[in-house]
């Protein structure tokens, strides 16, 4: 009953709204700065989902920089987590208006269904929209990405609140990014796919702020775009790199074997500063004590994690594989925007040769590494160079 009314709901979303022309000629011209700002909630906001350096909002940059490279964009992120649209109309002015924006998304919805009602939902999205044009702004309203089905988030329920937005797309002739009905496309073709974008049961990782910031892409300027080129940031070590720079002390966090190395590797390159290695032992454990474990990272703040998760530890489904290893990854990473560093090591850095099982589970972990905009330690097969040697020739790679 319900994909059926999810699917009633995708299908009847065809009707044509407004284009934001404006915003669209200063993109072709090229001419003058294009000034973008996307309210919304945790979901647009930078927070550990995607990584803690992006979310959708830096990718609608990227991907307009792709389409129109000649042209300055300025896409300012304006997400707040637990937010609702009360709360965003009450922040408009500081956080979107003051930057005198050209065009404005907003994607709200999230946490309205289950605390603001869809009346009022209405009525807070009416009125954010109307300050916005006031203010001289195009908008485009994004529906939400769909998510997994839990009493508090019924899919139903969020189905309830896209079909409000998109309503009201309509009655206000606004350009319209139906973020769930791409979402529900891709889980029609493939459930495991959709699965795969998320990081979370509602939030989605980088692959799916990807598909946020092409589906809004798209409706900005009319072309398609992709972003699956894009790879993580450069710096996997931006906050170690800074710290060891100044000689500051470094506390490090590792799944053997690397904690056995780790130290001896940044004292290659940096032999006067004092690293304080904590282990985070694997032996015996499952992914779910791993994950266990992980909560405890963001108390102890360290300014490097290496995660570097066995490759023999499976679980029944890749979907609770994938729920497992995102979670060791989500408690990880500070909260909010990035605090300290967190990296992956594949199993094959340190085991080269592994059996058809371990080569399945490391195929998936580097696929969810990428999807949650986190760089990934690899080395080539004939690299046989002792582990703090490799350790340290990794590191000497990446430029500050």
């Amino acid at each position: 009953m319900i994909s059926r009314l999810i699917c009633f709901l995708c299908l009847t979303a065809t009707w044509l709204t407004a284009d934001p022309v404006k915003t669209r000629k200063l993109l072709t011209e090229a001419k003058e700065p294009v000034r973008i700002v996307c309210i919304g909630d945790s979901i647009t906001g930078v927070y550990y989902h995607s990584g803690g350096m992006r979310a959708y909002p830096e990718m609608l940059q990227i991907a307009l920089q792709k389409l129109h490279p000649k042209a300055k964009v300025t896409v300012r992120n304006a997400g707040i987590s637990g937010d609702t649209s009360k709360g965003g109309l009450a922040r408009l002015d500081r956080d979107v208006l003051a930057h005198k924006p050209h065009l404005v998304t907003i994607m709200f919805g999230m946490n309205d269904l289950v605390r603001v009602p869809v009346a009022d939902f209405v009525v807070n999205m009416r009125q954010i929209i109307q300050r916005c044009r006031d203010a001289g702004a195009e908008v485009v309203l994004c529906t939400q990405n769909s998510i997994v089905n839990s009493p508090q988030r019924p899919i139903a329920k969020l189905a309830e609140y896209s079909q409000a937005i998109r309503d009201l797309a309509k009655a206000e002739s606004l350009g319209l990014s139906d973020c769930f009905a791409a979402y529900e496309a891709v889980r029609a073709k493939d459930p495991l796919e959709w699965n795969l974008l998320l990081s979370d049961a509602i939030h989605p990782n980088m692959d799916g702020h990807k598909l946020f910031a092409e589906t809004i892409a798209k409706t900005i300027t009319g072309k398609d775009v992709s972003l699956g080129d894009v790879g993580p940031p450069p710096n996997p070590l931006a906050h170690t790199l800074k710290r060891l720079g100044k000689d500051k002390p470094i506390t490090v966090f590792a799944m053997p074997p690397y904690d056995q190395h780790i130290e001896a590797a940044l004292k290659k390159l940096h032999p006067n500063v004092q690293i304080t290695v904590k282990p985070w032992p694997t032996e015996g454990k499952t992914l779910a004590e791993l994950e266990t474990a992980a909560k405890a990272v963001r108390a102890m703040k360290p300014n490097l994690v290496l995660i570097a998760v066995p490759g023999n530890l499976t679980e029944k489904t890749p979907q609770a594989f994938h729920q497992r290893y995102s979670w060791i990854m989500n408690w990880s990473l500070s909260f909010g925007p990035q605090e300290w560093d967190v990296v992956v090591v594949l199993p094959s850095a340190a085991k080269p040769t592994l059996n058809d099982a371990e080569r399945e589970n490391e195929a998936l972990a580097r696929r969810l590494v990428h999807a949650q905009d986190l760089s990934l330690i690899e080395r080539l097969p004939e690299d046989q160079s002792p582990l703090p040697d490799f350790l340290a020739q990794w590191i000497a790679t990446i430029k500050p």
